[in-house]
């Protein structure tokens, strides 16, 4: 059952296409959004959370036309923006309330339940007290998706949520996520796999405003499916064979170097064949490069 349905949305910035022609269906569960700097992600994002206008196409968000009841979309919503701004002079418990009173949870003893439990989820309950202006970059970002998630949102929207944040928080980040998923529209915008990999049962993959892929992150990988190459070669010779190929990636073993490389042909005499990742299908998709 979809929930959020993207038909035909084009946005131009002055002259300049930001998105051409998107087609997008969503239905609960963890949404990935793939693609490089530049490539949209954030505006799509902006759109989709009532900040942006559109020129044409049709949005509807858990059957709200986007362009009609923003006021009503806005009441579904959970937003992390990539650039998230707070008031420093705040506790981080204190942000969350006055956040959570801005979202219209006016009922003291129902809104402390939900800070207080949003706290331990993005592990902030002993910083809690503290001015954010003494937290971390990866604080203030588990800060921003603590507020993203107050007021119980059907649709939320995490914008390169896992920035700053070290291994062991993005576990704890994909734990949370994973299980709004199971009743939920989330959509996860990255530029990092493994996020989308573990997380993400659908994605789409978004180059300069056009929408290159959408399908599971199973179908992604394939779209590199007998296209990736590995062989070896001695590390001396690293320099000289990185020269020859476009789109690879390496790795160093004892006295030799290990290229990965994404080619219609084998690209190298002793070159085999291997099972293609997500990132693969990726680089593949993104690139053309076997297209």
């Amino acid at each position: 059952m979809s929930t959020v349905r993207i038909d035909g949305l084009n946005k131009m910035y002055r002259s300049v296409p930001a998105l051409t022609n998107i087609e997008l269906d969503m239905g609960t569960g963890v949404f990935g959004l793939l693609g490089p700097n530049g490539a949209g992600k954030t505006t799509l994002m902006k759109i989709l959370s009532t900040l942006l206008p559109y020129e044409e196409g049709r949005v509807t968000i858990y059957d709200l036309d986007l362009a009609k009841e923003g006021d009503q979309v806005r009441g579904l919503l959970g937003y992390l923006p990539q650039h998230f701004h707070v008031p420093m002079q705040f506790t981080g418990r204190e942000f969350l309330h006055y956040a959570g009173s801005m979202k219209g949870l006016t009922n003291h003893k129902a809104r402390s339940g939900q800070v207080e439990r949003l706290l331990e989820e993005v592990n902030l309950l002993p910083q809690a007290d503290k001015k954010i202006k003494s937290y971390s970059g990866g604080m203030i970002r588990r800060l921003g998706i603590a507020q993203a998630l107050l007021g119980e949102p059907r649709f939320i929207m995490l914008d390169e949520p896992t920035a700053g944040l070290d291994p062991s928080e993005r576990i704890r980040f994909r734990n949370v996520i994973e299980k709004l998923g199971d009743n939920h529209t989330v959509i996860l915008s990255t530029h990092i796999i493994s996020d989308i990999e573990t997380s993400c049962g659908q994605v789409a993959v978004l180059n300069k405003g056009s929408l290159l892929y959408q399908g599971t992150t199973q179908g992604l990988a394939q779209k590199a499916a007998d296209g990736v190459w590995e062989f070896q070669v001695p590390y001396a010779d690293y320099d000289k064979v990185a020269k020859e190929f476009a789109f690879i990636s390496s790795r160093r073993e004892m006295n030799h170097a290990i290229f990965r490389v994404i080619a219609k042909e084998p690209p190298h005499i002793h070159a085999a064949a291997v099972q293609p990742t997500i990132e693969d299908g990726y680089m593949a998709v993104i690139n053309g490069v076997l297209s």
